[in-house]
């Protein structure tokens, strides 16, 4: 499968204000209008392109308290702009819901895993608030306008319970609940979606990432900064932070817990392409997918494949471990056939070819300051 083009240069060139948004020009699209929240978000940049690749026109929703602003490749399509505000606010998102086909509700408070133990309150309580907002703009919007569905970004933390692989869709109901706040109120996203079809008839799709993997995720604006040995790091994903380490000279590598942990970490290009793919199908209406690989790696095996990746095998791979964090959820593995079945998706880029464009974006990005 052909990598989607690099994301270096990741700042948007023209934040259009909502006063504004007339002089912007979308009427060239085929696919419809699709409104997304956390556009200037992480999987959010894979989606617009995803989504303008396949003719759709896309308004983007984003306050940069993430990351700040940032600059990416289609700033100047003709088919997408980008509104500055917040995904809180039920008037402006009822007014863009208006004139939508679709709304992809990505916005969310959200950062690896020392931001689940930072912002614990904060997690809970302002994706709350988003995803209200989300669904009470959606609400007021969908009699008047022409809003087909909304779809919802919900997690693989929903399964951070599971005591038996593949998890499967509707599993999520069966298990305990999750122990982390961001788990829980991912799942809490999946009932404000059957909620509000239930009483309002808002069809919906959930839509469950897992461990989306690519270029364009950076230092956020809160991180907060820890330490791995002599190594500092702020983005507590363990992709990138693994690449920090050995990039970095970190020898032996220094392993969080066992090692034996296990993901399944997915390319956000293949994810755009189950989440915008999934717009238009029919099959997707009022249902729930796991959208992942169903390649699954441990992290001793993640760490040493990025290890010869940079030393090559001459070197000797040699890790030591530190105690895991609370929340370190020991296995995630999906049941990816519902998708495939009714979606036709299978995401097909294998981590190996992930990891030749991250490591020389993070290198890259390294010498920037950036991360």
């Amino acid at each position: 499968m052909e990598m989607a083009p690099k994301i270096s240069a990741l700042v948007f060139r023209g934040v259009h204000e909502i006063e504004n948004r007339s002089s912007v020009r979308l009427m060239g699209a085929k696919g419809g209008h699709i409104v997304l929240t956390g556009a200037a978000g992480f999987i959010g940049g894979y989606i617009v392109e995803e989504a303008l690749s396949q003719g759709y026109s896309i308004t983007g929703v984003d306050n940069f308290s993430k990351y700040g602003k940032v600059t990416r490749s289609y700033d100047n399509h003709a088919n997408y702009e980008l509104v500055e505000g917040d995904a809180q606010d039920v008037d402006l998102l009822k007014q863009l819901f208006l004139e939508a086909d679709h709304v992809i509700a990505a916005a969310a408070m959200i950062g690896g895993i020392t931001y689940f133990h930072s912002y614990p309150y904060d997690l809970l309580a302002m994706n709350e608030r988003i995803i209200a907002s989300t669904c009470d703009a959606a609400i007021e919007a969908f009699p008047l306008g022409r809003l087909k569905k909304v779809t919802y970004l919900s997690s693989s933390m929903v399964f951070e319970s599971a005591d038996h692989w593949p998890s499967t869709e509707g599993e999520e109901l069966l298990i305990p609940p999750p122990h982390s706040s961001y788990g829980f109120q991912k799942l809490s996203t999946e009932y404000f979606a059957r909620a509000a079809w239930d009483q309002y008839r808002i069809p919906f799709t959930i839509l469950r990432p897992f461990n989306c993997v690519g270029i364009g995720e950076r230092r956020a604006l809160g991180d907060v900064e820890i330490t791995s040995g002599s190594v500092s790091l702020a983005m507590s994903h363990v992709v990138p932070d693994l690449i920090q380490k050995i990039v970095k000279g970190q020898d032996p590598l220094l392993i969080l817990g066992s090692g034996e942990q296990v993901r399944c970490y997915t390319y956000g290009g293949d994810l755009a392409q189950g989440i915008v793919g999934s717009l238009d199908t029919d099959a997707a209406t009022n249902e729930d997918f796991n959208l992942s690989t169903s390649q699954a790696t441990t992290v001793l095996e993640l760490a040493e494949l990025i290890w010869v990746k940079i030393h090559g095998r001459d070197r000797p791979f040699s890790v030591e471990h530190e105690a895991p964090y609370q929340h370190d959820v020991q296995k995630r593995i999906p049941e990816v056939s519902k998708a495939r079945d009714l979606l036709g998706f299978v995401a097909e880029t294998p981590i190996e070819d992930v990891l030749d464009e991250l490591i020389p974006w993070i290198e890259e990005a390294i010498e920037c300051g950036q991360i």
